[in-house]
């Protein structure tokens, strides 16, 4: 069996589908399967500096939908139509309209959130709202995704919604399960020793604790919920608020301004992998308060480097974190700052550490790709 991974637009920069397809390619070739990955062409979108907003967006359309599909279809039916044992795998759902130049019954998609499709319909708990056109595109996909013969979803969470938003006239054939995302790059604790400096590096103080999030500054991620839990505490807890990922942005900095925590404040943008997981490794804990969340990669990571998590009670959370956190309501702020001062137990943190340390054997690349196998030739 040879499988052709479809990625996704390069110029789009989605590090996360990019991260999961090459994280595809590189477990399927380990368990001895020919792998090759087709990218959409930059043609068009060679003549905008922006592939993501304005005219620039539309032209991305066009080497997306037209050019990249009209490919497709030449190497399926015409260059590549030969080959008896080739399959497909789209690596992100939106991609799903591809499924309309491929051969459905060898075909899987992968599904990692309906977020932007439950937005789009109205449904106000996705926290992801649309544009008119925005609406248009996001159910065009959803009518090739619950066509779709072979779906995988990254969580029971994902499957459940996408089972919801599917026509009631399902077809027999159809086999549509979960399987959960992998570690996408090797996590485990930094030694205090190598920690030191990458620590200082990102501007931390290493003699004062710190609380970590770690993510974008989209609405549904809930990051300035961390300010508020910090100026519940009071004198109770003094460290810093180390924001990892996306820069915090001028609203962050004006909330932050008018709690008077501002110096507290820690932005580390886009850090690399040691960076990161020596934040992981000494922070007093991660608060991940996002409202919705289609996996929640970390969850797992900051578990494997032996960081306590306290986490938003809203699915898929407690489904990834295997129940191994403090959970509190994402709208309560109080709620975490309680869960950190549980935390200075070191019973507690102990055996959180341990929990999460345990469920992380759940997300292994060979499981993952044990169980794609399974499906591609289900």
């Amino acid at each position: 069996m040879r499988i052709i991974l479809l990625g996704n637009y390069l110029p789009d920069r989605q590090q996360s589908m990019h991260r999961f397809a090459l994280m595809l390619q590189e477990g399927l070739e380990k368990a001895a399967v020919q792998t090759e990955i087709w990218y959409p062409t930059l043609l068009f979108g060679k003549l905008t500096k922006s592939t993501t907003s304005g005219l620039g967006k539309w032209l991305s359309y066009l080497d997306k939908w037209v050019v990249f599909s009209l490919l497709v279809w030449w190497r399926v039916n015409v260059s590549r139509r030969g080959e008896k044992d080739l399959r497909f795998h789209i690596c992100d759902h939106s991609n799903a309209p591809y499924l309309g130049v491929l051969p459905t019954d060898r075909t899987v998609i992968t599904c990692h959130d309906v977020l932007a499709i439950r937005g789009a319909l109205g449904h106000a708990d996705a926290y992801c709202p649309a544009s008119k056109t925005g609406k248009i595109y996001q159910k065009w996909i959803l009518k090739h995704l619950t066509s779709a013969r072979k779906i995988a979803a990254v969580t029971q969470t994902t499957l459940n919604q996408l089972q919801v938003l599917a026509p009631v006239n399902r077809q027999p054939e159809q086999r549509w399960l979960t399987i959960h995302n992998a570690f996408n790059a090797p996590f485990a604790p930094t030694v205090s020793t190598e920690a030191q400096h990458l620590l200082s590096r990102a501007g931390l103080q290493t003699d004062k604790p710190f609380i970590l999030y770690v993510g974008s500054d989209l609405p549904r991620k809930n990051r300035s919920m961390l300010l508020d839990m910090v100026a519940q505490l009071g004198d109770q807890w003094q460290g810093s608020i180390c924001y990892a990922g996306q820069a915090v942005e001028g609203r962050l900095v004006d909330h932050a301004r008018k709690l008077n925590l501002q110096e507290r404040v820690v932005s580390v943008a886009r850090p690399d992998h040691a960076t990161l997981q020596a934040l992981y490794s000494h922070c007093e804990a991660l608060v991940f308060p996002s409202f919705s969340e289609g996996f929640g990669w970390p969850v797992i990571e900051a578990q494997a480097c032996e960081a306590p998590v306290i986490s938003s009670t809203l699915a898929p959370m407690p489904e990834v974190s295997g129940g191994a956190a403090l959970f509190a309501d994402p709208t309560r702020p109080h709620e975490f700052a309680r869960a950190l001062l549980t935390l200075q137990d070191a019973r507690v943190r102990s055996q959180l550490i341990e929990q999460g340390r345990s469920n992380c054997t759940r997300f292994s690349d060979q499981a993952m790709i044990s169980a794609y196998l399974d499906l591609h030739h289900a």
